[in-house]
């Protein structure tokens, strides 16, 4: 069998991966790049295989970078079955048209700018009518459940604890008549997310396919998480202001909901501000999204069954708003008491985040607290990395806000969990580290080789191998080393490169003979000195 790395290599965006048998070709997720330009054009670049060729998808989970390309793919000509668990089709439902009508809106907004300086208008990579057909495909299954899709192919979804739905895909591959397991991870969560159960254990594997957001990081343990997170908020309203908190709109938006509800259950005396603010979710999807958790109370854990079991549900609580109208959205920019606004999305890249960012960044007695992951180049990322003005929508807006971060939120497991996943598993021959940026790839493939003795690679995008029952037969790339394609982690730091001459141009514009803007000035020149050694060394 022959795999191919298209996406999440060297990157945690663009999760694709192309599996070959004699008989059949078939995929493993189709996610959208997400981050700075460059990565998101390419979306937009033709698959680098014929979508009519595939037979069918196994999907891990519903997030976007995992399944956002999903309407590309059946605009494109791919009519083949798409197999996910339950929840994860149910979610899908709600999440594709979402973004489908994302893709019509930019691309709306771009057109009228092409319009005006008389271009001709372009197509969104798919519309919500594209998403809504591609539904069509999907395949539901219930965890645990041993499925076989033909003579050479078999797969069971065990559930990998990340978000509602998600799951670890054991692959069963049957080539020259022996059968073999090939292990994709999916996104893996952390031990005791709320609501959700820990990540199944794998006992044995002949190839892994792993993620590594986290993969040279160490999460707060929960108390800690829960300790900074009620702090965080109480010092805010003292301050008499609001609560910023750009959120995944699955997932992770939910945990934030089930922290405080479980807080305020077990009377928690640092929560007692929750009878005098409020607490708005504004986020259409994350609403729909909050409405298939209660469908798939199946999936939650032993705590969250239990409050179920004793009449409450742990996603509602005392002054929780949901946000529906767009008039409501544009009205919480004008509300003058302190609350909670928890908007996506959660890299700030887009939706109803970015215009409560540009009305409250600017106050000093606002905060914004990020509770993921934030990828290269996004504008959260640029936010957290303590850039002193950003533009958003169009105007620049300077930063006085407070800026906290609370990685224990993650839903992916740390460098601890994924270590521990995977020395669980017996047999292993070869690990492949996808889903992480390098330095956190080159961290946990370290650890593997040194505590587990493993066989491990990274791949980049375009990477193929070919592996059969016993050993990996041949690897080689599907792009040249001179072609197009550039390591995404290069390409990322040129970008970064390019925001900080912006910065600098700002500053010099606005600089007469201020020596303490001087000294920054050559504090950035020298970060970008560092910036091009490193990226010297990895040409």
């Amino acid at each position: 069998m022959k795999i191919t790395f298209l996406g999440a290599s060297q990157t945690v965006t663009g999760s694709c991966y192309l599996l070959e048998t004699k008989a059949t070709k078939f995929l493993v997720d189709c996610g959208l790049f997400q981050g700075g330009n460059i990565e998101e054009s390419l979306n937009y670049e033709p698959f680098a295989f014929n979508p009519n060729d595939i037979d069918f998808m196994i999907l891990s989970h519903a997030h976007i970078d995992h399944s956002g390309r999903i309407p590309k793919l059946y605009k494109d000509g791919f009519k083949g079955k798409i197999y996910c668990t339950n929840a994860t089709l149910d979610l899908c439902r709600v999440m594709l048209p979402d973004s489908g009508h994302i893709q019509e809106s930019e691309i709306e907004w771009i057109n009228r700018k092409r319009k005006r300086m008389g271009k001709e208008p372009i197509e969104p990579l798919y519309t919500m009518e594209d998403a809504l057909k591609s539904l069509d495909l999907f395949f539901g299954l219930k965890y645990d459940e041993f499925f076989r899709v033909n003579d050479e192919i078999a797969f069971t979804l065990r559930d990998a604890g990340h978000m509602l739905g998600s799951s670890i895909i054991e692959l069963y591959i049957t080539e020259e008549n022996k059968t073999y397991k090939v292990v994709f991870s999916g996104d893996l969560g952390n031990k005791n997310i709320p609501i959700l159960k820990d990540p199944t254990i794998i006992d044995e594997a002949d190839y892994l396919i792993i993620e590594s957001t986290y993969g040279n990081r160490l999460h707060d343990n929960s108390i800690d998480k829960t300790e900074k997170f009620l702090n965080i908020i109480n010092n805010t309203i003292k301050k008499n202001g609001k609560v910023i908190i750009p959120s995944f709109a699955v997932g992770r938006t939910q945990e934030i909901l089930y922290e405080i509800y479980k807080n305020y259950e077990n009377n928690n005396e640092k929560i007692s501000f929750l009878e005098d603010i409020e607490v708005y979710v504004d986020s259409p999807l994350a609403t729909s999204a909050s409405d298939v958790y209660k469908k798939h109370i199946e999936c939650f854990d032993s705590e969250a069954t239990e409050f179920i079991k004793r009449g409450s549900y742990p996603l509602e609580f005392k002054n929780l708003k949901f946000t529906k109208s767009v008039e409501e959205s544009k009205w919480l920019n004008e509300y003058d008491k302190p609350c909670i606004i928890i908007s996506s999305s959660g890299m700030c890249e887009a939706g109803r985040i970015k215009h409560h960012l540009k009305h409250n960044l600017w106050k000093e007695n606002t905060t914004v607290l990020f509770v993921g992951y934030q990828a290269p180049n996004t504008l959260g990322r640029r936010i957290l990395d303590g850039e002193k003005k950003v533009k958003i929508l169009g105007e620049e807006i300077e930063i006085k806000a407070n800026i906290e971060y609370i990685e224990a939120y993650s839903g992916h497991a740390d460098q601890n969990g994924l270590y521990d996943w995977v020395s669980h598993i017996n047999k292993l021959q070869k690990v492949f580290i996808v889903h992480g940026e390098i330095e956190s790839q080159k961290a946990f493939s370290d650890l593997l080789v040194e505590k587990l003795n493993l066989d491990v690679t990274i791949p980049q995008r375009g990477d193929i191998f070919e592996i059969t029952p016993s050993y990996l037969k041949s690897a080689y790339k599907l792009f040249s080393d001179r072609s197009q394609f550039i390591n995404l982690t290069i390409l990322s730091e040129i970008e970064e490169i390019n925001n900080y001459l912006q910065n600098l141009r700002h500053s010099l514009r606005n600089t007469v003979h201020q020596t303490d803007k001087l000294i920054e000035i050559g504090d950035s020149l020298d970060e970008i000195r560092y910036m091009l050694n490193m990226i010297n060394g990895n040409l």
